[in-house]
């Protein structure tokens, strides 16, 4: 993998993509074996598995644009946390189920709305990845959403536990849906998503939401950004000597 720091328009829109559902999958695999019930335990695991699916696709998409012989698992398996574009909020510790559900609930938000205007998008194949993913992220939406009414409207511990998730983890919505150069070029072009278009649907679902929960929306409008850029959190690095391990130990392994 070569040693980029920035990279053309469209890749770097395909790595954010490919990014935000590989690191987000990667963190959801974390819970297998470790779920609250069995039946939870299964669904991350299967979630995690939907979404390392997705990255793949964009991946191999990201590859066939850099070129130079690269491939879906270089793309994800050599590069170094600053040539990650994924958001800050996907690379967050899991913390308690609460703040899993919560963290799943604002991205699968943002995800659900994001591909369904991707699918118009002019590139044909970031609007068949969004076609084939959609059917996959509307059940994650469903699932963090009912947790989240679940435990937000049920004891009086989980309330609170699902309350502190939601004050820990609202700075990163913004980094979501605030748009950069990147974003608008897309947009511009027809190929990516208008965030601003679609940003008052996910605040509104996400209100709703966190009303059923008997959950209170944060005061503070200051959001974390930075993500989409290359600038982490270290929580990042960590997860990739794990996720790069096994390639980094033992480079071009076959099974």
């Amino acid at each position: 993998m070569r040693a980029y720091t920035s990279y053309e328009p469209l890749t770097e829109y395909v790595l954010r993509c490919a990014d935000n559902t590989l690191v987000l999958g990667h963190r959801i695999s974390e819970w297998c074996g470790h779920g609250p019930i069995l039946e939870q335990d299964i669904a991350l695991t299967n979630m995690a598995l939907d979404l390392l699916g997705q990255s793949r696709m964009y991946l191999k998409y990201a590859a066939e644009l850099l070129g130079h012989e690269e491939t879906e698992d270089s793309v994800a398996f050599l590069r170094d946390a600053m040539q990650f574009r994924n958001s800050l909020l996907v690379e967050q510790p899991n913390g308690d189920f609460a703040h899993t559900i919560v963290r799943s609930l604002i991205f699968d938000s943002f995800h659900y709305f994001f591909s369904e205007q991707l699918i118009r998008s002019k590139d044909q194949q970031l609007a068949d990845i969004a076609a084939k993913s959609l059917k996959e992220i509307t059940y994650h939406r469903k699932f963090s959403s009912e947790w989240s009414i679940r435990l937000g409207d049920g004891t009086e511990e989980s309330n609170r536990r699902m309350q502190t998730a939601i004050d820990d983890l609202w700075r990163y919505k913004g980094e979501l849906l605030t748009p950069d150069e990147i974003d608008n070029e897309m947009k511009e072009k027809g190929i990516g998503v208008d965030l601003n278009l679609i940003a008052p649907s996910v605040d509104n679902y996400l209100s709703q939401v966190l009303s059923r929960a008997n959950l209170q929306l944060p005061q503070d409008e200051f959001m974390q950004k930075g993500g989409k850029q290359g600038l982490h959190s270290e929580h990042l690095g960590y997860i990739l000597a794990e996720l790069q391990f096994m390639q980094r130990a033992y480079p071009g392994l076959n099974w």
